[in-house]
């Protein structure tokens, strides 16, 4: 672990500083602020235990966090951890907050035996796209990724 940075697991008692992170980093990809919503929708997350959310605890506060859906592979008959959501505070990026919450990830992937850990982010995200190849991910070369939602 980096010094003076914790990484654990959330707890219903962060809610209020992990919502103001979350609304943060949903305002990064362009959707509306709404702390409340954030917060319902972490607290539900916490307590259906549908996701695996890791918060990065420094100074005494939450300054990062990243969350994580089980998902399986037919082929490889195994499960599979979705990496959907990664945040650093500003105040605290550059202190390897994001490699420790990715480390925490890579951890949970080993300790449930899953076949890995599947991320995306956008092309324009120069930081990830800097920082997950340098910390062992790899782009998938062999699959196209594709998209539908309703009225698309």
């Amino acid at each position: 672990m980096t010094m003076n940075i914790q990484i654990r697991t959330a707890r219903l008692e962060d809610i209020t500083q992990l919502a103001l992170l979350f609304d943060a980093y949903r305002v990064f990809y362009r959707k509306e602020s709404d702390p409340g919503a954030a917060a319902v929708y972490l607290t539900q997350r916490i307590q259906a235990g549908d996701s695996e959310i890791y918060v990065a605890i420094r100074e005494g506060q939450l300054s990062g966090f990243t969350q994580l859906y089980p998902l399986f592979s037919s082929t490889r008959l195994q499960r599979m951890w979705l990496l959907n959501d990664l945040f650093v505070s500003p105040a605290h990026r550059g202190k390897g907050i994001s490699k420790e919450l990715l480390q925490a990830s890579r951890d949970l992937c080993q300790q449930t035996g899953a076949a890995g850990l599947l991320l995306e982010t956008e092309k324009t995200n120069q930081t990830g796209n800097h920082l997950y190849p340098s910390q062992g991910f790899r782009p998938c070369e062999q699959s196209n990724f594709y998209w539908w939602e309703p009225g698309y």
